[in-house]
């Protein structure tokens, strides 16, 4: 048997017995086993727009909802539609919350200003990033920049 990211592979069949024994062995490592498919394709859905978000030095050269349709070989509306039932939200907007949880990171490494961290995530502008960001935390970036990570106990808005 092995075990990786989004997939457990058998060499044979197992019994309902090992097949319990796996979910106990894995729910101990803090994973869960998947069965359903709608969930396995939630699942899917989620790394695809995670990897997007982390490998954003490498912009995509479409949009997204063509290239979530090439990555998982499905339509986009039957993916967007799964994805909103299972989940009680679009994925345009677990990615806008995701894509600021990244840019609350990038603020907190103190390497790139607004600017480069918003062509990093692929804005349009900084006030486009700002909008969003002050939608999702509550407060602008630079507020969350100079008054909320720089206290020596940082607020849970700090913590990712």
């Amino acid at each position: 048997m092995s075990v990786e990211i989004g997939q457990v592979e058998t060499r044979g069949a197992i019994s309902v017995d090992q097949m319990k024994d796996l979910k106990i062995a894995l729910l101990k490592a803090g994973l869960e086993l998947l069965e359903d498919r709608k969930n396995i394709l939630i699942e899917k859905i989620k790394n695809v727009v995670l990897e997007m978000i982390d490998d954003s030095d490498h912009p995509l050269k479409t949009n997204f909802s063509y290239y979530l349709s090439k990555a998982l070989n499905l339509d986009y509306t039957y993916l967007a539609n799964t994805f909103s039932e299972m989940e009680g939200t679009t994925i345009e907007n677990f990615i806008i919350v995701n894509k600021i949880k990244r840019v609350k990171e990038l603020i907190g490494y103190k390497e790139l200003n607004l600017t480069e961290i918003s062509w990093k995530l692929n804005y349009s502008s900084v006030a486009h990033l700002s909008t969003q960001f002050k939608k999702v935390t509550g407060v602008t970036p630079s507020h969350f920049k100079y008054v909320e990570c720089a206290s020596p106990l940082p607020s849970a808005m700090c913590e990712l």
